[in-house]
Parts: C-alpha cells; sequence; structure tokens
C-alpha cells in the first residue's frame, strides 16, 4: 500500500522576488512527495537550487508559483506557531552558542511547547533527556558547545530538532566539514531517527557515498533535468546519475557508487583477476595511467595483466614477461612504459 507523503506539491515554481517586480526563478514545475519514517538526501551540485528549496519547503520563503502541502493542510496557512511544532529545521551556519551548554541548546527545542515563560514541565525534561539519549550525547549534557567538536555540536542539533518533536525534519548540509567518522555517525544517526521514530527527514548533502548506503530515497535537482526522485537503488540502477552533474570529465559507477573521472585511453590492456577487490584496484590504477581495460583476451590482442595475488602480478607481452611483486612496482612499471 502506497503510503501518504506528508509533504507534497505539483507543479512548484521556486526561486527569488528581486526588487520591484523582478523574479529570478530557479526552477519550474516540481513534484515532490517527501514520507514519514524514511530518510530522504537532496544531492546537486553548487548552485542547483537545493539550499532554495529546503528554504521553501520550510515556509521561509515562498514559492514562486504553486502550493505546498504539509500533512493536507496548505503550508502557507500554518501559523508560525504551528509551523515551528510541524517542521524541525537544521542549518550548517555556526550561531553564538558556545556559552550554554548542550543540555540548554537541546532544552531550546522544546520552545515551541512550553508558552510564553519556558518553564519546562516534568514532560518537557523527559523529552529532553531521551533525545539526548537518542543521539548519543547524554554523557556530555553538561559540556558547554564552545568545548565540543564539529561532529558533537551537529548532533547537538540534531537532538534539539528532535526534542521539538516534529513529524518533518529539514537539514541543510548537515554534514558539511565533518570527517570521515562524523559524517557516517551523523547519517546513521538521521537514518535510524527516521525509522525509529517515524520522521519524515529531508537533507541535503554533497557525501554522495553515505546517502548511497543509507537514504532509503533521494532527491536529484539540477539545472538542466529539475528534480528526478525515486528509491534510492532504482535511480542507481536507471542511469540518472549520469546527467546530476553537468560535465562530460567524470562518469558515475554503479557498481561502487562514486563518481569517477573519464579514463583518458591512451592504450588497452587485458586483466585477469579473480579477486573482485584486487580487480577494482588494479583496474584502479591501470586507469590513472591512462590505460582501457578489457577482460576478453580473444578479442583484444594487447598486453595482459594476470593479478594471481597482490604480490604477484604477471605482465605477458608477445613472448615476454615481468613478474611484479607490489602495486608499488606496478606504478613503476607502468611509469616506464
Amino acid at each position: 500500500m502506497k503510503s501518504t507523503p506528508v509533504i507534497s506539491a505539483q507543479h512548484l515554481d521556486i526561486g527569488y522576488r528581486e526588487g520591484g517586480n523582478g523574479v529570478k526563478c530557479v526552477h519550474r514545475n516540481l513534484d515532490i512527495a517527501l514520507y514519514a519514517g524514511e530518510l530522504t538526501c537532496l544531492l546537486g551540485a553548487n548552485g542547483a537550487g537545493k539550499s532554495t528549496l529546503l528554504r521553501t519547503l520550510s515556509g521561509s520563503q515562498p514559492p514562486l508559483t504553486g502550493d505546498v502541502w504539509v500533512n493536507g493542510t496548505l503550508l502557507k496557512g500554518l501559523s508560525r506557531h504551528l509551523l515551528s511544532r510541524t517542521i524541525g529545521v537544521v542549518l550548517t551556519d555556526k550561531t553564538a552558542i558556545g556559552g550554554l551548554t548542550v543540555r540548554e541548546v537541546v532544552a531550546l527545542g522544546r520552545q515551541p511547547h512550553t508558552g510564553f515563560f519556558g518553564r519546562l514541565s516534568a514532560h518537557d525534561r523527559e523529552v529532553v533527556d531521551h533525545s539526548l539519549e537518542a543521539c548519543g550525547i547524554a554523557d556530555k549534557q553538561a559540556r558547554y558547545m564552545a568545548s565540543l567538536s564539529d561532529g558533537e555540536r551537529q548532533k547537538v542539533m540534531i537532538a534539539k530538532a528532535l526534542a521539538q518533536e516534529c513529524p518533518i525534519v529539514l537539514l541543510d548540509e548537515p554534514t558539511a566539514f565533518l570527517d570521515i567518522v562524523s559524517r557516517i555517525e551523523v547519517m546513521s544517526l538521521l537514518h535510524r531517527i527516521a525509522v525509529e521514530h517515524q520522521r519524515a527527514i529531508l537533507l541535503s548533502t554533497h557525501d554522495i557515498e553515505q546517502a548511497l548506503v543509507l537514504s532509503d530515497r533521494l532527491w536529484l535537482l539540477s539545472r538542466e533535468n529539475g528534480l528526478v526522485t525515486g528509491v534510492t537503488e532504482d535511480l542507481i540502477l536507471s542511469g540518472k546519475f549520469d546527467n546530476l552533474f553537468p560535465h562530460t570529465d567524470i562518469h558515475f559507477d554503479p557498481l561502487h557508487g562514486s563518481y569517477y573521472p573519464t579514463v583518458q585511453r591512451r592504450k588497452t590492456i587485458v586483466v585477469e583477476c579473480t579477486d573482485e577487490t584486487l580487480l577494482h584496484w588494479v583496474v584502479n590504477m591501470l586507469n590513472r595511467n591512462g590505460y582501457g581495460v578489457s577482460f576478453d583476451g580473444k578479442k583484444v590482442a594487447v598486453p595482459l595483466l594476470r593479478v594471481v595475488d597482490k604480490q604477484e602480478l604477471l605482465w605477458v607481452e608477445g613472448d615476454s614477461m615481468s613478474t611484479l611483486h607490489s602495486f608499488d612496482e606496478l606504478a613503476q612499471f607502468l611509469r616506464g612504459r
């Protein structure tokens, strides 16, 4: 049974209204569907309009034409108070909260629920506790924000959004400037929150590899093709990633889920290797050195590289054979040809 989207829009035009009657349209005719219980990643090149789309869906800027619906209600019809209880927003921008403790920042997420004086009830404090635990930062709740790493601060901001108890959370590049460990931790945390807490989480990111591993659904945004959406594996296998970036010097490898420079094939070589990991890195080195790779020696009469293991690589050319005992030796051999 098909789920009902928590955010939806059809034929949406997004952009900016400039001075006077001027309008800068970034995208036209976008169809939107965001679902609860899923982590959705928004991918695209710089300048593709990702932040503009997130601001439009969060209600911080109006669409040029069309309407955004949130749980069957017009977004523009929601009061500021109700909007703050429905959509949580996490930005990459660093805010001046270094003098607050972790717990104090997370408790700010209860503001839409606490009324004018902001007093926390027993229930509010319980929600804060659960949010700290869910994000794995309960042991840091007494520390000041200024003392945390970038990854820890990002977890605090996610905990704040979780404490807000919004069914929808939008994040603008939450893993920007984080190291690889922190990126994986934050992305894994967001997926777990989406599934376990049945939140609809949408985030923009340039971390394509983690997005492909952890996203339930992808939104691919480009100036040339607009917005293409779908389940992650469907989009990978459909070839849509080939059109995400307007460059001919890179290509998407659906086997490994990564973008690579297009190989300038000045030469061709046949490779024989039964180990998939070894084969990947042998081809990687050959490509970097200008070799296009074939796996059918019957059709291409060129040098043959037979990979026995990482310490026995046999280069066969005509009647001669060279034995190489490491990738270091293979690299030197290739450069000397």
